[in-house]
């Protein structure tokens, strides 16, 4: 496999802080659409066979775990994003898919979390149609992102020659 992309420290904070931004903007502007345009339980064809918008209120994490857990998870969606903030403010040379990872986690976090401590319950709206999966959104794509970026940068780490 290829070496990693490393990049310096302020390209790495660019980066990161831009993709997290654009993350949590796109996650909050389709969320505020959908709840302009469908009432809880509602369900509107998007691409027909493959994708359909239905709002459903999370109380939980991933897959219904932990329903009604919205204070606790919004504190860890906090404690979360503090976190990765703080170590992207701190970050050095970094590999390009380490920095994106952590980008695309920050954004995820905080674009739930907003939802957790704003409405109460995160607000998911894709679904899938060929499959049984459960609902989602832009800042769960956006975690699910993160996991292969990472997954990537230890391939990568991994594939390098020793030093």
């Amino acid at each position: 496999m290829k070496a990693s992309v490393t990049l310096s420290s302020q390209a790495a904070k660019r980066l990161a802080w831009t993709v997290a931004i654009t993350v949590v903007v796109l996650d909050q502007v389709t969320k505020a659409w959908v709840v302009s345009q469908l009432r809880p339980g509602a369900e509107q064809s998007f691409l027909p066979g493959l994708l359909a918008l239905q709002r459903v209120p999370n109380t939980g994490a991933a897959f219904g775990l932990f329903a009604g857990s919205t204070l606790w998870l919004g504190v860890m969606s906090l404690l979360v994003s503090i976190a990765v903030a703080f170590w992207i403010s701190r970050l050095q040379r970094v590999g390009l898919w380490r920095a994106l990872g952590a980008a695309l986690v920050l954004g995820g976090a905080f674009g739930n979390g907003l939802d957790r401590w704003r409405l109460g319950a995160v607000v998911d709206f894709l679904k899938l149609l060929p499959v049984q999966f459960p609902v989602f959104n832009v800042a769960d794509i956006a975690i699910n992102l993160a996991v292969l970026c990472f997954l990537i940068d230890l391939l990568q780490a991994d594939a390098s020659p020793a030093a």
